[in-house]
């Protein structure tokens, strides 16, 4: 199977381009902090200073978009990353769309634009839930990066490259995108707002020495080895599967990365709060006490 970027990109609309040619962000020098590591938001990126330039040595990464009922919104989201990767060819790209039991016609839409881009692959499964589809996608993966990035485009794309490299180049087994983190920028309600905090403070109640400061931010990296050690042993299919991943290499000892975002949330997000909430009271009981499903 052909390496995933060494196959020429389509051309993109004019639209799509005009759209894509601000300048691309690079990081300043990152700090640690106590359990984990923040770098800032990146003002630029380029391949000479974080990617490698030796087309044969090229880390490859999967990027997975995993999509319920995203048909309004896919073909645009995949155009904006593939015009990313062509900006970023010191990295061996392929997005996978992980479509989860969608009845709008994401399937079809998935298997249409994997036929007419080389760097998309379509996965589609039968049975809901994000956190299934990319267990799924990451353990069928051979990539030496894998990522993952909400269908929304929420978080700014111009921060995939940087998190990337985080794993690819700095030691990180897991890179994640914070919107709490200091030097983020969000745009979003009060009430989510009040509820990812809330989640936070509850997530050091339980597990104190995870220095975290956003676990559910939809747009995180890990290591080949974060996803050989730790994905299999993942239980939750839903919405706690981001949680349980970083519980999990927190325990074994791995090393977490955080990197601040911009993020707009999106008015028309499948998250339900209410259902949402108690799903992670489960996992986070399940996972401190032994007891119970989640």
């Amino acid at each position: 199977m052909p390496v995933p970027g060494d196959r020429p990109v389509p051309k993109l609309s004019a639209g799509i381009r005009e759209i894509l040619t601000s300048p691309a962000l690079r990081p300043r020098q990152p700090r640690d902090i106590p359990g984990s590591f923040v770098a800032p938001i990146p003002r630029s990126h380029s391949v000479a200073n974080n990617e490698p330039v030796n087309q044969s040595d090229r880390p490859r990464v999967d990027v997975v978009i995993p999509c319920y009922n995203e048909v309004a919104v896919l073909r645009e989201s995949v155009e904006t990353s593939i015009a990313l990767f062509a900006r970023h060819p010191g990295f061996a790209w392929r997005l996978v769309i992980a479509d989860n039991g969608s009845n709008d016609g994401t399937s079809e839409l998935a298997r249409e634009l994997d036929a007419e881009y080389p760097q998309v692959q379509a996965l589609v499964l039968t049975i809901k839930g994000r956190g299934l589809a990319l267990k799924e996608a990451w353990t069928q993966s051979t990539a030496d990066v894998v990522a993952y990035m909400d269908v929304d485009l929420s978080t700014d794309i111009e921060h995939l490259p940087t998190l990337v490299s985080m794993v690819a180049n700095e030691d990180c087994d897991i890179a994640i995108g914070s919107r709490l983190a200091k030097g983020s920028q969000t745009r979003r309600s009060f009430k989510r707002e009040v509820t990812s905090r809330g989640y936070v403070a509850m997530i050091r109640a339980f597990f104190p020495r995870l220095k975290i400061s956003d676990a559910q931010c939809g747009f995180k990296a890990l290591s080949r080895r974060a996803v050989d050690e730790l994905v299999p042993h993942i239980q939750n299919r839903m919405w706690f599967f981001d949680t349980e991943l970083l519980v999990l290499a927190h325990r074994n000892g791995m090393r977490i990365c955080e990197l601040p975002v911009r993020w707009d949330e999106d008015p028309d997000t499948k998250v339900k709060i209410i259902s949402t909430a108690v799903e992670d009271i489960r996992g986070l009981v399940r996972m401190r006490f032994g007891i119970g499903k989640g």
